[in-house]
C-alpha cells in the first residue's frame, strides 16, 4: 500500500498488514498533500487510523454506522471524521472516569448507533 485516500476503502488486509506507525504516517501524507488545515495532524492521523482499524476489522457497529452515514449524505472521509468525533469524546471520557471502563465497548458502540450525519453536522 502506497498512498491512503480516505474515500476509497484500503484493502483490508494490506491496511492490516502494515506497521501502525505505517498505516499513521500514510492519513498524515494524505492530510498534508490535499492541504488539509488542522490543529494536529498526528492526532487527527491516529483518530483516523483507529476507524479504519475498526472498519477493516469489521466491527459490525462502525461498519453498520459508515454504511448509514453515507446513505444520509456524508462522504466517505466525513464519516470517517464523525465516527473519530464519537470515538474521541469516548476516549475523553474513559480518561476521565466519567464512563465504566467495564461497559466501554458496549457504551462506545451504543454511541456510534446513535451518530447520524445531521447529529454529526449541528454537534
Amino acid at each position: 500500500m502506497i498512498e491512503y485516500d480516505p474515500e476509497r476503502a484500503p484493502d483490508a488486509r494490506d491496511w492490516l498488514n502494515l506497521d501502525e506507525q505505517q498505516r499513521i504516517h500514510l492519513v498524515e501524507e494524505f492530510h498534508r498533500g490535499a492541504r488539509i488545515k488542522l490543529p494536529n495532524l498526528k492526532v487527527h492521523a491516529v483518530f483516523h487510523t483507529v476507524v479504519e482499524n475498526q472498519l477493516a476489522e469489521k466491527l459490525d457497529p462502525i461498519v453498520r454506522a459508515i454504511v448509514r452515514l453515507r446513505k444520509e449524505g456524508l462522504s466517505r472521509h466525513d464519516a470517517i471524521h464523525a465516527i473519530a468525533t464519537v470515538l474521541s469524546a469516548h476516549m475523553h471520557d474513559l480518561f476521565n472516569d466519567t464512563v465504566d471502563a467495564t461497559n466501554s465497548q458496549a457504551v462506545y458502540y451504543a454511541e456510534i448507533d446513535r451518530l447520524s450525519a445531521r447529529s454529526w453536522q449541528e454537534g
